[in-house]
């Protein structure tokens, strides 16, 4: 390989703006540059052909670092992300097996939809018998009336373990809006019940409880800007419930997971997690979230505010919406690039 250090193309003169846009009109021929080189997004943006560096001058998300508040590029430093796959659970010991085959596969995360019938201690460590809780992300779903008693369960066999619980990562999937989104039917006792979440799990600090689910808005047709925005307008409602239940604003907000759909738009869907993980950083900092005194957090801002509690944790899956019935092959693309917009927006 060449040890030669020097930029890439420094040997050509730079070229201003201003003769890129000689050049362009030129090519044009006497036709308007708005109508037929800027292109119109359903979101509202005008989106232009070409960008330079001094388009992002004085932008402060050009300045923010990875790992950095408010988090716009990621939260973390390096950009690894979990590989999941769900299962829907019929019979306790089929499912542990299709698990483990997932593992040998590469996947390192598993997504388990319980049913609401039968679940005990038994049948949960049937389910996980040789998964280890350190080492693959766990995440539970079953009917919303049975979660209280899942995160019971969940919690109890993970303490079994004996595990360093800081490497125990995972959530128990309870979201009280899930039900006024899909049926219309409201749930009347959500924030008690939600409150009941967070302190069910409050001694497992790497497990969520609370899930945003906006991949139902994304299913459904939205658009980038409204499954956001809705997303954030209502977990920003649970996050005050929580706060005026008497929960610590940094316990809830770290027991918030967002579920964002990612569809076909792929710089858009990129910029869409940046927008997220900028906004929530914002809310949850205006809560002035304290660090536990029991914890020593290298994240903690000078008045003592804990910044690490304004990481966004976002769990994307590709839209189902734009799926064909008849074409396998245009799904695999649609979905591939769907899933580099979803790793490039550094989700979880």
């Amino acid at each position: 390989m060449s040890n030669q250090k020097e930029k890439l193309f420094t040997d050509f003169p730079p070229v201003s703006t201003e003769k890129w846009m000689e050049v362009i009109n030129k090519d044009l021929k006497g036709a308007d540059f708005q109508k037929r080189l800027v292109w119109k997004t359903n979101e509202g943006f005008n989106v232009n052909p070409f960008y330079r560096a001094e388009n992002i001058e004085g932008f402060l998300s050009a300045r923010n670092l990875p790992g950095q508040f408010p988090y716009v590029r990621s939260t973390r430093k390096d950009n690894v992300w979990y590989v999941r796959q769900d299962i829907d659970v019929k019979d306790y010991a089929e499912a542990n097996r299709k698990a483990l085959s997932l593992l040998d596969k590469g996947v390192t995360s598993l997504g388990f939809h319980l049913p609401k019938n039968n679940l005990s201690a038994e049948n949960l460590k049937v389910l996980l018998n040789g998964i280890a809780p350190d080492k693959v992300e766990l995440n539970f779903r079953t009917c919303i009336s049975k979660t209280h008693e899942l995160a019971r369960l969940v919690v109890a066999y993970v303490t079994s373990q004996n595990l360093d619980l800081l490497k125990c990562f995972g959530s128990i999937e309870y979201d009280p809006f899930r039900k006024i989104l899909k049926k219309g039917v409201d749930v009347p006792n959500w924030m008690d019940d939600a409150a009941e979440m967070v302190k069910i799990t409050a001694s497992r600090p790497r497990y969520r409880s609370i899930s945003i689910t906006g991949n139902l808005l994304n299913d459904a047709g939205a658009y980038s800007y409204q499954e956001l925005g809705f997303s954030l307008s209502y977990a920003n409602q649970l996050l005050g419930a929580l706060v005026g239940k008497g929960l610590a604003p940094s316990l809830a907000a770290k027991k918030i997971k967002f579920e964002l759909g990612v569809g076909s738009n792929y710089f858009m869907e990129i910029a869409k997690f940046r927008a997220g993980r900028w906004l929530w950083a914002e809310i949850v900092n205006a809560y002035k979230p304290p660090c536990p005194p029991y914890i020593e957090c290298e994240n903690t801002a000078t008045d003592g505010t804990c910044l690490c509690a304004a990481k966004m944790n976002i769990h994307a899956s590709t839209s189902r919406f734009n799926q064909s019935l008849y074409d396998p092959y245009v799904n695999l693309l649609r979905t591939q690039t769907e899933a580099m917009s979803a790793t490039l927006g550094a989700v979880d």
